[in-house]
């Protein structure tokens, strides 16, 4: 018999086609929807928990908290149960009709363009909507809550057919029952030999007693029911430990790296930190929130504590204190003076590891850093970061390098030549069009390093940390580079490409400062170049070329500045050039531009380019 008082209302475009998804079994292993289910009651119960401490009148009437398994073979349902925080009617609408995070169109369309099951699960995990797994095992589920404090009981019920009911019903009971109808087939998961070991697989560090009834309804704990973080670490396998990080990532990825540590001493923690093997999904989220959750003396407060900085917001895992006051408040958790101490702690901690990783393990480094190097040099950019700890960690492409092969700084460092002070970089878009730069020339032909640094964050940190370990950082798009010190060009460079004496070099950069006016600081000759015949270069206080950009597309700046234009003497156009004493003006203007395009600036006049470069054409056909 239907509820008069119920409605039916349509799931979200993103929720239909992510059911589907579901429906059609994209998880290899099917088992992992119980993981789901009570990993999320788990969470339900920890949020109680943290509101009891300053509303205790919420916790009253439902004795300990629990995650209770039953199963009832006549009606072919499994129902997980907890006595948690419960859900009201708005709530259940937005948390089981619609997805809203940033990026869901994305998400779905990563999904939809991977050809393999394995990775689209992977996908569906970083994403976060394991309930949803419930479909691929149940052909219809109904969801009853009550929300602590409240007397009102919910029931939701959907068979992911594009649309759900939510109506009122009666329920005394505090929290949430999700029942599973099950599938054809699927009877596998009425058994209670099954539901014990799939528990204890995946979900045995659960903190809060999971029970199990048996056919005659007696309930028996059936995990652990501790905090795996507060156990010692040979007590825990590697399998328990992936467990853990599936729980608290909610991600199907192993760990690739694993950090168990109890600090002593003036500040007492526990820490159990992962960092994921592949990227998560919001890890580009303009919030840059950290996921790492917070708990003293085993209570859960909250995931938004800040435990760790942002630019290590890919850490997933707890932080347990037993320093911190249990009725500590999330709004003064941000001004506590210890967990500052903490977090600066566990920082060190994450950094020193790193470090390590690296020097044992290259290839698997080389792996971390592509996921999460960009997100990491983050760091640099922050005021009171451990910067010289963070450089130590970083690995950077060079024009000594080949493929992905990447270097460290203390590795740049100890191929330095002689009297070489300065730590040279080159920033651009992309890393194919950094190693073909004119800019690299003059040391390349010299056996100098370059890094190449081709990420967006590249563009800022380079001006917030000027040194690492007493060399400095220089630009090679500066004008106020000097090769000459760095040794002499190979002899048959020298031979195969005079160049133009001094005093018509200095004539022709006179001549063309004054064809190019002020769209130009300066224009001088260089021993940068010897395969290009010119270049742009930044002077003396201004900025690099994409982060000028950057900031003029941000409305920052009004317009970019004029550079200064640098020839190389030994290239046969300029050579001529010096020669040359009529008319350089179309000349002039044509190299100009073709400096800018291969710094990626724009052409200030693309119909007088385009002019002068047929003009140049025809004379050169006509010859």
């Amino acid at each position: 018999m239907s509820n008069k008082n119920e409605e039916t209302l349509k799931f979200s475009a993103e929720i239909s086609k992510v059911l589907q998804l579901m429906i059609h079994s994209l998880y290899t292993n099917k088992d992992i929807f119980l993981r789901e289910l009570i990993s999320n009651a788990s969470d339900a119960c920890d949020k109680l928990r943290y509101e009891g401490l300053t509303n205790p009148s919420l916790l009253e009437g439902s004795g300990e908290f629990t995650v209770a398994l039953s199963t009832d073979k006549n009606a072919r349902t499994l129902t997980i149960a907890d006595n948690g925080i419960g859900m009201s009617k708005a709530e259940m609408i937005a948390n089981l009709g619609t997805i809203a995070k940033s990026g869901t169109q994305e998400f779905l369309q990563r999904v939809a363009s991977s050809g393999k099951k394995e990775d689209s699960a992977a996908l569906i995990g970083q994403f976060g909507v394991g309930f949803y797994s419930s479909f691929m095992v149940a052909d219809k589920v109904t969801v009853v809550s009550t929300r602590a404090g409240s007397n009102e009981a919910w029931q939701w019920e959907s068979s992911g057919d594009g649309e759900f009911t939510i109506a009122p019903v009666e329920s005394a009971v505090r929290g949430t029952r999700i029942t599973l109808h099950l599938k054809d087939g699927e009877d596998q998961y009425l058994d209670t030999f099954r539901l014990r070991h799939i528990v204890q697989t995946y979900s045995d560090h659960i903190s809060f007693p999971i029970t199990l009834a048996d056919e005659e309804g007696k309930a028996e704990a059936i995990n652990t029911a501790s905090a795996l973080w507060m156990r010692s670490k040979n007590e825990i396998t590697p399998e328990q430990y992936n467990e853990f990080y599936h729980h608290v990532a909610h991600a199907p990825d192993e760990p690739w790296l694993t950090l168990h540590n109890k600090a002593e001493g003036k500040v007492e923690y526990t820490s159990l930190m992962f960092i994921p093997s592949i990227k998560p999904f919001d890890l580009f989220h303009p919030d840059r929130k950290p996921r790492a959750k917070l708990y003293v003396r085993r209570v859960f407060i909250t995931e938004n504590a800040e435990l760790v900085p942002s630019y290590l917001r890919f850490l997933r895992g707890v932080v347990d204190s037993e320093d911190l006051p249990l009725n500590i408040s999330r709004e003064t958790l941000q001004h506590n003076p210890l967990l500052a101490k903490i977090r600066e702690s566990v920082v060190k901690r994450v950094l020193t590891e790193l470090k390590k990783k690296a020097a044992d393990d290259e290839a698997g480094y080389t792996t971390f850093w592509k996921n999460f190097g960009p997100v990491l040099k983050e760091g640099l950019c922050e005021g009171a970061s451990p910067k010289e700890q963070i450089l130590d960690v970083c690995r950077f492409y060079s024009s000594a390098s080949q493929g992905e092969e990447t270097t460290s700084l203390e590795g740049y460092i100890s191929r330095m030549k002689p009297g070489q002070e300065e730590i040279y970089y080159l920033t651009g878009e992309k890393l194919e069009s950094l190693r073909a730069s004119p800019q690299l020339e003059g040391f390349a032909k010299r056996g100098v390093e370059v890094l190449l640094l081709a990420d967006h964050v590249d563009d800022f940190w380079v001006n917030v940390v000027h040194e690492y370990k007493g060399k400095k950082l220089h630009s090679i798009t500066r004008a106020d580079v000097k090769l000459d010190s760095l040794g002499e060009l190979p002899a048959e460079d020298k031979e195969q490409t005079p160049p133009a004496d001094d005093a018509s070099v200095a004539s022709l950069c006179e001549r063309m400062k004054a064809v190019l006016g002020e769209a130009v600081r300066e224009v001088r000759a260089t021993d940068k170049l010897t395969e290009s015949a010119v270049c742009l270069a930044v002077g003396e206080g201004g900025m690099d070329f994409r982060l000028e950009r950057f900031l003029i597309e941000q409305k920052q700046l009004a317009t970019a500045s004029a550079k200064i234009l640098e020839i190389n003497p030994s290239h046969p156009i300029i050579r001529s050039l010096a020669e040359k004493h009529g008319d350089i003006e179309d000349i002039t203007w044509i190299l100009f531009d073709q400096a800018r395009i291969l710094e990626g600036e724009a052409i200030g006049d693309t119909a007088a380019f385009t002019r002068r470069m047929q003009g140049l054409l025809q004379k050169t056909l006509a010859a």
